[in-house]
């Protein structure tokens, strides 16, 4: 038999929610990846985006640094690169110079440098709005390594794109995730209150001028 999650009555119902049940009913287990599908927002072409540009700044302050759009392009010039001396420039900062937001906010949570820009150029090229999302909040906000190897939509992440967590109680609400509320008590329900409740397991974050509300297992 499978578990069915249990949702928390808000402390500001009080009698109100006397006999309610408070159990998801069967079938309406939080899905991860069915609350908010983020490609219907964001370009997933790769024609259709923003040209990633980085910047390779050498650690040698003889040199000067060199824009790249690829990981070809880099080892190609890096091969070159010599400093004022003729000595050969190894070591660089990589930089975000130019791109997307969602892509500048998801080279910033993976610490991008030297050693992994070129899966980052992967990852942005190949993953849609909703995975880069998915990554940014495990890595950012969930404490995740970055891998690249590892599948986005893998992550355990209830993802919801809404204005606020008073919008997040009006839709469980809605589709009934805390029961059968009879109709004569909904003018006493106090959303500020769930609201409240639900924000000790569900938080807000703002990617690529998207708000969004997510709960990460």
């Amino acid at each position: 038999m499978t578990d069915r999650p249990t949702a928390v009555a808000p402390a500001g119902w009080g009698g109100v929610t006397a006999g309610l049940s408070w159990t998801l009913a069967a079938g309406q287990r939080f899905k991860r990846g069915v609350m908010v599908d983020l490609r219907a927002f964001e370009p997933t072409k790769s024609e259709d985006r923003d040209m990633i540009t980085l910047y390779a700044q050498p650690n040698n302050i003889d040199a000067i640094g060199f824009s790249f759009q690829s990981a070809d392009e880099f080892f190609d010039k890096s091969r070159r690169h010599q400093d004022r001396f003729g000595q050969p420039v190894e070591e660089f900062e990589i930089q975000f110079i130019d791109g997307e937001e969602l892509d500048a906010e998801l080279a910033k949570v993976i610490g991008l440098n030297q050693a992994n820009f070129a899966d980052f150029l992967t990852c942005a090229e190949d993953w849609d709005t909703d995975q880069k999302a998915r990554v940014i909040i495990a890595v950012g906000e969930g404490g995740y390594a970055f891998d690249p190897k590892v599948d986005p939509d893998s992550y355990d992440i209830d993802l919801y794109e809404l204005d606020s967590l008073r919008e997040l109680a009006e839709l469980f609400i809605d589709e009934g995730l805390f029961g059968d509320i009879p109709e004569r008590l909904s003018c006493y329900l106090d959303y500020d209150a769930i609201a409240r409740d639900l924000s000790f397991d569900y938080c807000e974050i703002t990617l690529g001028g998207t708000n969004l509300i997510y709960r990460l297992s």
